[in-house]
């Protein structure tokens, strides 16, 4: 993020006296851009100017020698009576006469590090003697900062942090990826100006000679035949060559501490000008030694195999998007690469301590280009940063004219009279905005002047189109007021946010939730008051985890979509069920003590089908035909939403009620059983014995009365059981949800009177074969007491026990119902309740050859 100090920040706009970091922040949130942190000053308590009145050297036994100094700090900071300040330095690059920093005891420098009188060397140091280091203002530490050097001759006693700079306080913005242009001391004092009205100065617009076309100079060519988007990745090269500079210089103090106040470390006279005019005007721009460089420079993409050592030194793969600078050394059998657009410069030619001509160059990158390049060599560079979110294309030849003159002014340079500007770049658009817009979209009755004044603000061209609209032409350095609804943003955002009414809007009357949610919701509600704990799993899943169902290979489950850019490369598929995640949040939970569970998950399944189509690859940035849509369309899986549980360990606990009941296939077939009863569907059980994960014994298979197959429950497979550490004999259900709300009733279920009459009750136990499944024998009661004298007055029917033993023959069992009477209209007789047991008996005599248990 941008920091902003706020005597760098005077330069481009009038700012009040006393204006405070924390003021600056409120006036810029107004306009949209949001403070991210305050920076306190660098340095704190009293720093202040000293005059070095005595100098001692003194060796020390450990060969070093120390300077026993007084120093006269003027007559509010010396000592009582007025005496220079005793204070012992280890430098030696000042002598008697030299005014010098001081830093008095209670001072705190950056690191912090406090400063106090102390004893030392056999002398009491009553403050300290700063070097630029110590200060923060740069990396030299070999000497103490004597002010003559700096052209400075002030009087002693006066105020350092001041004059260095070092009581400013530092504003870090944040500022929003279309907001580029604030990325500058330039754009962020435009935004103080609309939000105070403040005097603004713009030092970024060119004169009438920068607009003038210019030849010669350092021959460029822009080559560039593969554009991303069909955008040209530069349209605009401009170049000039400053001979006989200092290049490696150390850059003028003034300018080493607003680069340090921004968060940039000086490194040099030629590499210090360019990122500061960059931070001042926004315009990145790159020193080359032009010994290192030969004509022509070409812009072009990369090749094949082509590779790139940066400036950070790292040896770069180049991708064929990747948009280069390269020249074309004398003798070289191909063209070298010198830096990577709009990212970073290469090492071969980069500014050194023999340079001595630099090629200054600034230029426009297609915005697209460069964060793709980034993002691809993770290279998040200061130029990048602006460069991806829209640099003004008319910025090259001020900003480059602004670094000639700072390598000529302070690095005795002499800069060539031809420069190189190749524009290609078109005019900005002018978009037509009807002057009721902003009002109809805010809410707020601007005016048409409010609407012509706001856009002038912002620097654009306003005329008459006609029709009660305006044509705006865009200024060059907003890339991101495209069409209408982007202006009546400012408009919004420069009158004031505040100004918008807060009028909440009045809800339309809806229908409320659909069938289908209120029936999910009322399966979750059932399962939770059934003892079943919701959960939400992440439906990736890897290869070992289908393993650990023991699916067979040619299972249709195993048949996954695998993710193109997974979470994790672990987990690339999409589940294709929901007990493949849930079986590892059960597995997790008990791994951490939970060995009774029961849980439950309402989720979506994806089932691709074995014949589907290869997905097509569609441009970005236009919209996809109606054919390429149903192309899309028919691609995609199935997804149905299903419901399965998991239960495992004790059902009931133990207590002094008894031992307790571990829950068993029993559970979760009532469980599946319970949600088709929410839905409102009778389902059909079977014994099915080939369908993993679930026991060969212990699976009910689950129907619509058509045969149609709604899922499966009942005991889970012992290897399946071992494979996630679950307690013995655990179970499961797995239901398609959408299959039962596909098949519950369209109209509302039906209210009936309750009897007011008395409950009659009959047991019967049914003699049957063993493999007479339990669930066929109830239906049979079911339909013989519905059949009987009486009519239609069962109630409920419940199976109570299953016996095998002595007491009935081989290969049968016994199954006792019991079976609850009620007439609407009259109290049963005993004749009527035995009749009911008779036909009872009949039908499952006549469908199984049962007979009554003796």
């Amino acid at each position: 993020m941008p920091r902003v100090p706020l005597t760098w920040l005077a330069d481009h706009v009038d700012l009040p006296a006393g204006l405070t970091a924390e003021q600056l922040a409120a006036d810029l949130v107004r306009v949209g851009l949001e403070e991210e942190a305050i920076h306190a000053a660098a340095v704190t308590g009293p720093l202040v100017v000293g005059e070095v009145v005595e100098r001692t050297p003194e060796p020390q036994k450990n060969g070093k020698t120390i300077n026993w100094c007084r120093v006269d700090v003027g007559a509010a900071h010396n000592e009582p009576g007025g005496s220079p300040r005793g204070i012992v330095c280890g430098a030696h690059n000042f002598d008697v006469g030299d005014k010098v920093v001081v830093a008095l005891p209670g001072a705190v420098l950056p690191g912090p590090f406090p400063i106090a009188s102390r004893k030392t060397y056999g002398h009491v140091s009553d403050g300290m003697i700063c070097s630029a280091r110590e200060l923060g203002l740069g990396e030299d530490h070999a000497g103490i900062i004597v002010l003559s050097t700096l052209g400075l001759d002030v009087p002693v006693g006066t105020d350092a942090r001041e004059l260095l700079g070092l009581g400013d306080e530092v504003l870090e913005i944040n500022v929003t990826p279309d907001r580029g242009y604030a990325f500058s001391m330039r754009g962020v004092a435009r935004e103080y100006a609309h939000s105070t009205g403040a005097t603004f100065t713009d030092r970024g617009l060119t004169t009438p000679e920068q607009r003038e076309p210019v030849s010669g100079g350092v021959a460029v060519e822009l080559e560039d035949d593969a554009p991303i988007h069909g955008v040209p990745g530069s349209d605009r090269f401009v170049a000039q060559v400053v001979r006989g500079v200092r290049a490696d210089a150390p850059s003028p103090q003034w300018m080493q501490r607003r680069l340090t106040q921004a968060g940039m470390r000086p490194l040099g006279l030629a590499v210090d000008a360019t990122n500061y005019v960059m931070l001042d005007l926004g315009q990145p721009l790159h020193a080359y030694d032009l010994a290192k460089v030969a004509e022509p420079i070409v812009v072009r993409r990369a090749r094949a195999g082509e590779r790139l050592l940066t400036l950070d030194g790292v040896d770069r793969a180049l991708d064929p998007e990747d948009l280069l600078v390269t020249d074309s050394p004398e003798g070289a059998r191909a063209a070298r690469i010198i830096g990577l657009a709009g990212v970073m410069g290469g090492g071969d030619s980069e500014v050194g301590p023999d340079t001595v001509d630099v090629l200054v160059e600034a230029a426009h990158w297609d915005p697209v280009t460069v964060a793709r390049t980034a993002r691809r060599h993770k290279l998040s560079s200061e130029a990048a940063k602006r460069y991806e979110r829209g640099v003004d294309p008319q910025l090259p030849r001020v900003a480059v004219a602004r670094v000639v003159e700072l390598l000529v002014e302070h690095g005795g340079g002499v800069p060539d009279a031809a420069l190189t500007d190749v524009d290609r770049t078109a005019e900005p658009p002018t978009i037509t905005l009807p002057v009721d817009l902003p009002g109809r979209l805010v809410g707020v009755p601007y005016t048409a002047d409010e609407v012509r004044d706001v856009l002038t603000q912002i620097g654009a061209e306003v005329s008459d189109a006609g029709d009660d609209a305006l044509a705006v032409r865009v200024p060059s350095w907003r890339p991101d007021l495209v069409v209408p609804v982007d202006l009546v943003e400012e408009v919004a955002r420069l009158r004031g946010y505040d100004a918008i009414p807060s009028t909440l809007p009045v809800a339309p009357a809806g229908r409320g939730l659909t069938d289908g949610q209120r029936a999910r919701r009322s399966v979750a509600r059932a399962l939770a008051e059934a003892g079943f704990v919701e959960v939400l799993t992440y439906p990736f899943v890897s290869t070992e985890q289908l393993d650990a169902l023991a699916l067979p290979e040619d299972d249709a489950r195993r048949r996954a979509a695998r993710l193109v850019n997974p979470l994790a490369e672990s987990h690339p598929y999409l589940r294709t069920n929901l007990l493949v995640t849930l079986l590892d949040a059960a597995r997790r939970n008990v791994g951490r003590g939970q060995s009774d569970l029961a849980v439950f998950e309402i989720g979506l399944v994806t089932r691709p089908a074995p014949d589907a189509p290869a997905a097509p690859h569609l441009p970005g940035g236009v919209r996809p035909s109606d054919d390429d849509l149903a192309a899309i369309e028919a691609v995609v899986p199935a997804q149905p939403r299903r419901v399965a549980g998991v239960l495992a360990g004790a059902a009931e606990p133990a207590g002094w009620w008894g031992s307790g009941r571990r829950a068993d296939h029993t559970d979760a077939i009532a469980a599946a059983r319970r949600v088709a009863e929410v839905v409102g569907v009778d389902v059909v059980l079977a014994a099915d014995g080939e369908h993993l994960p679930w026991h060969p014994g212990r699976c009910a298979r689950i129907t619509l009365a058509d045969g149609t197959l709604v899922g499966h429950a009942g005991e889970l497979h012992p290897n399946v059981v071992a494979a996630h550490g679950l307690p013995a004999r655990a179970a499961a259900f797995e239901l398609d949800l959408d299959v039962l709300l596909a098949a519950a009733p369209a109209e509302p279920t039906q209210a009936h009177p309750v009897s007011s009459f008395p409950l009659a009750k009959e047991d019967v136990a049914l003699v049957v074969p063993a493999h007479v499944p339990a669930a066929d024998v109830l239906d049979a009661v079911r339909v013989g007491a519905a059949a009987g004298p009486a009519g239609d007055v069962v109630e409920d029917v419940r199976l109570f026990d299953v016996y095998v033993g002595d007491q009935v023959p081989d290969g049968t069992r016994s199954l006792a119902f019991s079976l609850r009477l009620r007439a609407a209209d009259r109290t049963l007789t005993a004749q009527e309740t035995a009749g009911v047991r008779e036909a009872v008996v009949a039908e499952a005599q006549r469908r199984f050859g049962a007979s009554l248990r003796a």
